[in-house]
């Protein structure tokens, strides 16, 4: 399978401070796309299209939503991440507005996934979280308390959607990450947070604790392409996976030794290429 690259970015002074927007814009503009096949097998399988009422966590920049409303669905997404958020209303919103009482047009709100529902709103159809839980310590018991608000948003029998990264030995990015985990550790106090190996239960663990019924499973291959070593560090920092690392460190070191954790993954074009696989769970309402 050949990469989609994306362009170019000039080396950043890593002394510099982080300008605000800049990650939400290189997870948007690099990072997300990644995902992509994550995105598309999922709505394969359920043949999302005219009809569908979608109910998106954590929607980050919003190319999920983006997918599915070219689908014909009905979306709406939820995130507590302003920048990202807003990035999604460039995309999804670029003249209306978030103007919930205009039908047909994507909904983004700011905040708990209980504002996404007004009393005279039917239930949600889907569900989805493509946020990839397992990598980072705490992820599943945060997963948990939010489908707490969220699950009674969905109709009976609904569906909902968990993601998750795949086997570590399938993920060659899996490699990388642990470089956060180790720099994190190095701290006195070691923040909290931080990378950790996924589980073969994850997903599985938490719908049962969340009271859904699984339904259903799948893996997609999610490669890792970058256009250069750049791009490479700054789509990965995006994700927020190194922030414990950086915490606990520095930007300029943490940029550093993830660019000699990549250099393995380098291609001689200068490309980074990394394999990955990703899981999915699908669930049904009680």
């Amino acid at each position: 399978m050949t990469p989609t690259l994306v362009r170019h970015y000039r080396q950043a002074d890593a002394s510099a401070p982080v300008e605000p927007g800049t990650r939400a814009r290189d997870w948007a503009e690099i990072q997300e796309r990644m995902l992509a096949p994550l995105y598309e097998a999922v709505y394969e399988r359920l043949e999302i299209g005219a009809g569908t009422r979608m109910l998106s966590l954590g929607c980050g920049s919003g190319l999920a939503l983006l997918i599915a409303a070219a689908r014909g669905a009905q979306v709406t997404g939820v995130d507590t991440d302003h920048e990202r958020l807003a990035l999604a209303r460039e995309r999804l919103l670029p003249e209306a507005g978030a103007d919930r009482d205009r039908d047909g047009l994507p909904v983004l709100l700011d905040g708990d996934p209980s504002v996404a529902v007004r009393p005279e709103d039917p239930p949600y159809g889907l569900l989805t979280v493509f946020t990839p839980i397992g990598c980072s310590a705490g992820d599943s018991e945060g997963l948990k308390r939010t489908l707490e608000s969220a699950v009674p948003l969905v109709g009976r029998g609904g569906t909902v959607v968990l993601t998750g990264w795949g086997p570590p030995e399938r993920c060659a990015t899996s490699a990388v990450l642990r470089l956060a985990t180790r720099l994190a550790d190095g701290a006195s106090v070691p923040p909290a947070g931080g990378w950790r190996p996924a589980r073969r239960d994850d997903l599985e663990e938490v719908a049962f604790r969340s009271g859904l019924n699984p339904n259903g499973s799948g893996r997609v291959a999610c490669p890792f392409g970058y256009a250069d070593m750049d791009s490479a560090v700054r789509g990965l920092l995006s994700t927020r996976l190194f922030d414990a690392a950086v915490q606990a460190t520095d930007r300029a070191q943490v940029e550093k030794e993830l660019a000699e954790a990549l250099h393995p993954h380098r291609r001689r074009d200068g490309t980074v290429w990394m394999p990955n696989v990703f899981r999915y769970l699908v669930c049904t309402t009680p």
